[in-house]
């Protein structure tokens, strides 16, 4: 068994299918729409074959103001070089977004830098 893919409520669709295509390689297949539910989405696939669903409805509203709830915590992307990372997190700070956690080796072991995307959620950005 593996994933098959993760869904992510956006407020803003097209920003979200932007960020997640240049900042990590996403590459987007056409937009779904259902305009009886007000709904709209992209599936964005990556490298190893996991899928992200970038969807967008018109009554889901957006989430906690202090960025918390129960739910997913962060999306994990693997680099594969502490100096992809440090160069992502460069490059990602550069164009203004927020970097809540530098470069670092985690107490469990892992390189990381931690960001929000475009709608405030956490990525981590792993060796």
């Amino acid at each position: 068994m593996k994933i098959h893919h993760i869904g992510l409520w956006v407020s803003d669709l097209e920003a979200s299918r932007r960020f997640y295509e240049y900042y990590f390689g996403g590459k987007c297949g056409e937009r779904y729409e259902n305009v009886t539910k007000g709904f709209a989405s992209y599936m964005l696939s990556f490298e190893d074959g996991v899928a992200l669903e970038i969807m967008t409805r018109i009554d889901v509203s957006s989430k906690a103001p202090d960025g918390e709830r129960l739910g997913w915590a962060h999306l994990a992307f693997t680099l594969g070089s502490e100096q992809r990372v440090n160069e992502l997190v460069e490059v990602l700070r550069a164009d203004g977004y927020c970097v809540v956690g530098e470069p670092r080796i985690t107490g469990d072991g892992y390189y990381e830098a931690v960001i929000l995307d475009n709608e405030g959620n956490r990525i981590e950005i792993v060796k």
